[in-house]
């Protein structure tokens, strides 16, 4: 379990960070025994698995604990709603569908209940991505008996209202796994051929499994392997605006201007939520991350091109524990560090 003291050892390591000593000019790296010295202590968090460190593309650093390896699949648990999300604007750009404001209940007509609530049609592709359908959740206290059913879909869809759509934020892995099936349903494809095909231009990123549904739709929103690594990739693409080294365009970048911008609020954090992309201010700095069940996270800080992925065991909570705050500390702590050279 995490401890307190994990936490204290953070932020003392991001006060020290804020504190050191400014670099010369010459000097316009960070300097990698600063970085080393902050992974070191890290190994306190006693989940933590990987933590990977770029800027512009360049690996600053990396660390495995306790045996775990940045080059080995791992459950990125619900940081993989940020892949969905990315899968949905490149539909929109290819004209599978029309856009944020498009109804879903015409493209999942098959698995609507038999006497649908009429506040069905008026969910839409944007309300997913934003959490605000207004359905009951299918996450937390009613995760279990989701999966347990027949067709994942289907009862996603039947769940009762608790909301009017477009209303507050209720965090639901049903909602990604709705987009799953329209992406699936649309393209005649599998979720997870789209996003090694759609994003497999990104060196480096690959899907290496992924569940899927009773019904055949893999787990939009959950459940997903890929190599931290491949999670640091995926996340310098969209500091990038989208691009890969070579330029090529795989996600549009007006697309991950939508993402980051909120559009409602955690009622748990107060974080900010945009499509799949928690805001919020980290150690003086506004980034944008991924969260994942156990502390899978992955951080952007666009004004610094910084993106840092950390992986943990996925079966200890992150949030109930202050596990999740540490890591953000721990983040923190490598900005403070990187800072310096910007």
């Amino acid at each position: 379990m995490h401890s307190p003291l994990d936490r204290r050892t953070v932020l003392a390591l991001a006060a020290a960070a804020a504190l050191a000593p400014a670099i010369s000019s010459a000097q316009e790296e960070p300097r990698p025994e600063r970085l080393a010295g902050l992974l070191d202590e890290a190994a306190a968090l006693d989940p933590l698995e990987t933590v990977l460190v770029s800027r512009d593309r360049l690996l600053l650093a990396q660390r495995g604990y306790r045996g775990a390896s940045p080059d080995r699949p791992t459950n990125i648990k619900s940081a993989s709603k940020t892949i969905v999300s990315a899968l949905v604007g490149i539909a929109i750009e290819k004209g599978l569908v029309y856009g944020v404001d498009q109804p879903i209940a015409p493209l999942l007509r098959e698995k609507l209940p038999a006497d649908p609530d009429p506040r069905l049609y008026r969910i839409t592709i944007g309300d997913l991505l934003t959490m605000r359908a207004g359905l009951e959740r299918t996450s937390g206290a009613n995760y279990g008996s989701w999966i347990a059913s027949r067709d994942w879909t289907r009862d996603a869809l039947a769940r009762p209202f608790e909301d009017e759509p477009g209303g507050r934020m209720l965090y639901s892995t049903g909602s990604t796994h709705l987009l799953s099936a329209i992406l699936a349903g649309k393209s005649g494809r599998s979720t997870l051929a789209l996003a090694n095909d759609w994003l497999g231009a990104i060196p480096g990123f690959r899907v290496a499994d992924w569940e899927r549904s009773p019904e055949g739709v893999h787990l939009g929103g959950n459940q997903m392997a890929m190599t931290p690594r491949s999670l640091l990739a995926f996340g310098e693409t969209y500091a990038a605006g989208g691009r890969t080294p070579d330029g090529t365009q795989v996600i549009p970048e007006d697309w991950i201007a939508q993402s980051w911008r909120p559009r409602t609020r955690s009622r748990w954090t107060g974080d900010g939520y945009g499509y799949a992309w928690f805001a919020r201010e980290i150690g003086g700095r506004e980034v944008r991350y991924a969260w994942g069940y156990g502390g899978q996270m992955l951080y952007v800080v666009p004004d610094l091109d910084l993106v840092v992925a950390m992986t943990s065991d996925e079966s200890r909570p992150s949030a109930r524990t202050g596990y999740r705050d540490a890591l953000h500390d721990l983040l923190a702590g490598i900005i403070g560090v990187v800072a310096r050279s910007a």
